[in-house]
């Protein structure tokens, strides 16, 4: 149903709702673990009480609140969190590129198991894309100016990551880049997303 896909959830240390669910340490804390096997367990175990209360509801039947889906999460965040005035920096894996990557790439394989087909697995959402928190004092809603060379090699690589690992949906950022929303930026949603599915797609075949 077209109408389904406006419910979702969130996910990032638990199931939020509906019900009651196992709640674990918030991004940053398992990201100071260093430990992306455990981070791949904590998923999976997510992934399965998801599965579990949509079973309960029927297979997702007498799932009728808004934001209740089980079966799509808008989670793991994989944005560089550098200014500490950023208010969600407790979503995120830290600063580091590569960390948040390996952390970001463990939550997806955990979600979504070997298949998405699988009665196990629920579709992930890498968010939020792209520099979200990298606006001027760390607000949600500003306006950002990222050169093109720190955008490949600082912000986006998490993405990419996610690309590769096969996330299911992506959910765009809140701010603009260089006056440009990011829901209507042609750069990185026509110019860097696509292409990368598409070489990915290619490497598969």
């Amino acid at each position: 149903r077209q109408d389904k896909y406006y419910h979702g959830n969130e996910a990032l240390h638990g199931v939020v709702r509906p019900g009651r669910f196992t709640v674990f340490p918030q991004a940053i804390g398992l990201a100071a673990t260093w430990n992306p096997e455990l981070q791949k367990r904590v998923a999976t175990v997510i992934s399965d009480e998801a599965r579990a209360r949509w079973d309960e509801l029927d297979q997702g039947k007498n799932q009728k609140e808004q934001f209740s889906d089980v079966l799509t999460f808008w989670s793991p965040t994989v944005n560089m969190a550098r200014d500490p005035r950023w208010g969600r920096i407790a979503e995120s894996c830290g600063e580091d590129p590569y960390l948040t990557s390996v952390m970001g790439v463990a939550m997806i394989k955990g979600f979504q198991g070997d298949s998405l087909n699988s009665p196990t697995s629920m579709a992930a959402c890498a968010k939020h894309f792209v520099a979200y928190g990298a606006s001027e004092g760390g607000k949600d809603y500003n306006s950002t100016f990222i050169p093109e060379r720190v955008l490949r090699n600082v912000y986006l690589p998490p993405f990419k990551a996610a690309v590769d690992a096969g996330c299911a949906t992506f959910m765009t950022s809140f701010n603009d880049n260089d006056g440009v929303p990011s829901t209507a930026n042609k750069f990185v949603l026509k110019d860097i997303l696509p292409v990368s599915y598409t070489h990915l797609r290619a490497h598969e075949t």
